[in-house]
């Protein structure tokens, strides 16, 4: 049986706790033992952190204890592989670049806040996002500072309505990528709980963590 871990926390407006729940029966109806952590010490329990499948990041802002990431890191780097989503994963711990190394991308702003915009199906051939067409959402449009060595998957294109400057930007949405041995898995969707009730945005994060932890 795979093993996954959800450890949830830090900023509670990205409804940490209430993700976990749309994730957990999830991931156990998929043949996964899953253990839910609300405290970042979770990840210096080497054992633990070995014998898992699947870790899942929801953890906003926030700072890390140099042991804490170590065990993180470590895990990912020797094939344990990570799957996560918007601030819960790309905004988690703001002075650790080797975390955002491994993440592939920083959360930088979102111009608008909650506003209408179009995420873009750009590798159609990916099993991630096989058979799902362009869908809008409503909620932060993620602009981000991202690595260039990530496997893009979806996209988004900033209109300038609220940052002239940016107009026309292409900006990374859902890729996949490595760190050492580990799958990582990203996706921008999700401020909150109810941003998984637009079905593809749900259907990209499932299919993302399965990916992850093949």
């Amino acid at each position: 049986m795979k093993r996954a871990l959800i450890v949830w926390g830090g900023w509670e407006g990205h409804e940490p706790k209430q993700c976990a729940e749309i994730f957990a029966p999830w991931l156990q109806s998929q043949g996964y033992e899953v253990i839910v952590s609300n405290t970042l010490d979770t990840y210096t329990d080497k054992d633990l952190m070995q014998s898992l499948n699947l870790i899942v990041p929801i953890w906003t802002m926030g700072t890390i204890t140099p042991e804490q990431e170590a065990g993180l890191l470590n895990a990912v780097r020797s094939g344990v592989g990570i799957a996560g989503w918007h601030g819960g994963m790309a905004d988690s711990f703001r002075n650790n670049t080797e975390y955002q190394f491994m993440v592939g991308g920083q959360w930088v702003a979102h111009p608008g806040n909650i506003i209408e915009y179009e995420v873009n199906i750009i590798k159609p051939e990916d099993p991630i996002v096989a058979g799902l067409s362009d869908f809008k959402m409503h909620s932060e449009q993620y602009y981000m500072h991202v690595d260039p060595s990530n496997e893009v998957l979806a996209t988004t294109t900033f209109s300038g309505e609220y940052c002239e400057w940016i107009a026309g930007v292409v900006m990374p949405v859902v890729w996949k990528r490595r760190y050492g041995k580990g799958r990582v898995f990203y996706s921008s969707l999700g401020h909150v709980a109810k941003d998984f009730e637009v079905p593809e945005a749900l259907e990209i994060m499932k299919r993302g963590m399965l990916w992850a932890s093949t």
